[in-house]
């Protein structure tokens, strides 16, 4: 009989979850297991990250969810991270999204995914962990998904006052000219975000 690697199959969907997290009823729900296994899977992995010193994340609760944090210990070193000035460029897929934000805001990320045709989770986090972007509000109806806007700091990169001030694009996009200074607009955020 197969044994199943629980633990490893919840690090991995508490990895995918972010910061969202999982309840004791979603993990239930796609492991097709009762509570008290749930609890006895999370309680575990908890266990094997506090007894490890060598590993650098947490399994904490916060609002009757569970996620995965760093150690305290590490902050140090965390905190250089977010303050070291970033040489990484934007990929293509967050300049996309970048510009879909700016053009279309407030935005949510079904919204933003359904123009580009492809999830959108990993260029929302690089553009807010850049400050590019930041959450707005809600959406209303069913889910009150996250709303998506461009912050001051996309002003600055961009040398702009205002929201207003960005170039208005074309209403007709089939044109293979359109498509070349969409490709050029799209240099143009690029050379901005490396200098």
């Amino acid at each position: 009989m197969e044994l199943i690697n629980w633990g490893g199959i919840l690090e991995s969907l508490l990895f995918a979850a972010g910061d969202e997290g999982l309840s004791i009823k979603q993990i239930m729900n796609v492991l097709e297991i009762d509570e008290l296994q749930a609890i006895d899977i999370v309680e575990n992995l908890k266990h094997e990250y506090d007894q490890n010193s060598s590993r650098g994340i947490m399994l904490i609760e916060m609002a009757g969810t569970f996620q995965l944090a760093t150690k305290k210990e590490n902050a140090v070193y965390l905190k250089k991270l977010v303050e070291s000035p970033s040489t990484a460029s934007l990929s293509q897929a967050a300049l996309e999204t970048l510009a879909i934000i700016a053009y279309k805001q407030p935005i949510t990320r079904a919204e933003i995914e359904e123009i580009r045709g492809v999830k959108t989770e990993r260029p929302l986090q690089t553009l807010t962990s850049k400050a590019l972007i930041r959450e707005v509000g809600r959406a209303e109806g069913t889910g009150r998904a996250y709303l998506y806007g461009t912050t001051k700091e996309f002003l600055d990169y961009f040398g702009l006052n205002h929201i207003e001030e960005l170039p208005q694009l074309p209403d007709h996009t089939e044109d293979e000219t359109i498509l070349d200074d969409a490709d050029l607009f799209f240099e143009k955020f690029q050379e901005t975000i490396d200098n």
